[in-house]
C-alpha cells in the first residue's frame, strides 16, 4: 500500500513538472522562441481547444445557413414555406369549387334545372351510372319533334335500321375535327357530348356516312346540324358559324358539313359541341373516336 501511494503522488507530481519548449534555427542554433510548459497546462490547453471546436461546430450547424448543406437536416424556413403553399393550394381549390358551383347553378337556371348546393362527385357517380337508365331530356324531345315535322326529308327514328344485336363498335368513326377537348361527356350535369376547341374557321366533318336530318338555327345551340346514320345512330354538331349542308343531303364520312363557330346562347367561345346518340341514349364519343 505505501508503495502504490508513492507512485500515485509521483504521477500527480509529474503533472506539475516544468518543461521548456525551444524553437531554434537549425543552422545557427539561435534560439527563436521558448515556452515553459507543464503536462497539466498542455492538457488544459488541448481540452479548451477541443471544447471550443465542439461549441463552434454546434453553433454553425444550429444557427447559420451552413446547416442547409448537411444531409438530413431540415430547414425551418422551407417547412414554413411548404405549409404556406399547402394552405394557399387548399384555399384556391375551395375558391375554384365555389366558382364552378356558381357557374353550374347559372347554367341550371338557364336550362330550367334545380339549383345545387354542392358539386357532385362525378367520378364516383359515373361508376354506378348506366346510359340506358337515362331519361330523355327536354332538348331531346324537342329535337325529335322537329325531326318528325320536317316533312319529306325527315327520317323517322322508328324507321331506322334498328337491330337489337347491333353494336356501335362495328363502325370506324371519322373524327369531326382535330382539337383539344375542353369539356368532357358528363350526363349527370346535362352535358351529353364533348366540347372541342381548334383553330378559327376549322372545317367540321361528318363522322360517318348518313343523311342530314336537321340543319338550322336554335336559340341555345346556334347553327346546328344533325346526321342520321345506320343502326339508329345520330350525330349532332352544334355552335357552328356556317352550315354547308341542308336537311336531306346525303354525306360521306369525312365530308365537310360546317365551320366551327360561337353561335347560340349556351356557347362560351368558338368551339364544336359534338354528340353521339345510340338508340335514343347519349354515348361518350371519346370511347369510339380518337381526337
Amino acid at each position: 500500500m505505501p508503495h502504490r501511494t508513492e507512485k500515485k503522488k509521483s504521477f500527480f507530481h509529474k503533472l506539475h513538472d516544468k518543461y521548456r519548449l525551444v524553437l531554434m534555427n537549425d543552422d545557427t542554433f539561435e534560439e527563436k522562441l521558448s515556452f515553459r510548459l507543464t503536462r497539466f497546462n498542455v492538457f488544459i490547453f488541448f481540452g479548451a481547444v477541443t471544447i471550443f471546436l465542439v461549441v463552434a461546430t454546434t453553433y454553425l450547424i444550429a444557427f447559420t445557413p451552413l446547416r442547409e448543406y448537411i444531409p438530413g437536416y431540415g430547414d425551418f424556413n422551407t417547412r414554413k414555406v411548404l405549409r404556406e403553399l399547402t394552405l394557399r393550394a387548399d384555399s384556391l381549390e375551395t375558391s375554384l369549387r365555389q366558382k364552378d358551383l356558381y357557374i353550374m347553378n347559372i347554367r341550371n337556371i338557364v336550362e330550367g334545372r334545380e339549383i345545387l348546393d354542392h358539386i357532385p362527385d362525378s367520378l364516383a357517380d359515373l361508376t354506378s351510372y348506366e346510359i340506358e337508365s337515362l331519361p330523355r331530356s327536354r332538348e331531346d324531345s324537342i329535337l325529335r319533334a322537329e325531326m318528325e315535322s320536317l316533312g319529306g326529308y325527315a327520317i323517322s327514328l322508328a324507321g331506322a335500321d334498328i337491330n337489337p344485336n347491333s353494336n356501335i363498335n362495328q363502325f370506324f368513326f371519322f373524327p369531326p375535327m382535330k382539337g383539344i377537348i375542353t369539356n368532357h361527356f358528363d350526363p349527370l350535369r346535362g352535358h351529353f357530348g364533348i366540347d372541342l376547341v381548334s383553330d378559327p374557321n376549322e372545317a367540321i366533318k361528318s363522322t360517318l356516312d348518313g343523311t342530314v336530318i336537321f340543319s338550322g338555327w336554335t336559340l341555345e345551340t346556334g347553327y346546328t346540324i344533325s346526321i342520321q346514320h345506320s343502326i339508329n345512330l345520330v350525330s349532332a354538331y352544334k355552335h357552328n358559324s356556317v352550315l354547308l349542308k341542308q336537311a336531306g343531303d346525303v354525306v360521306k364520312a369525312g365530308e365537310v358539313i360546317a365551320i366551327i363557330g360561337d353561335s347560340g346562347i349556351l356557347s362560351t367561345g368558338p368551339h364544336l359541341h359534338f354528340e353521339l346518340w345510340f338508340n335514343g341514349n347519349p354515348v361518350n364519343p371519346v370511347d369510339y373516336i380518337i381526337f
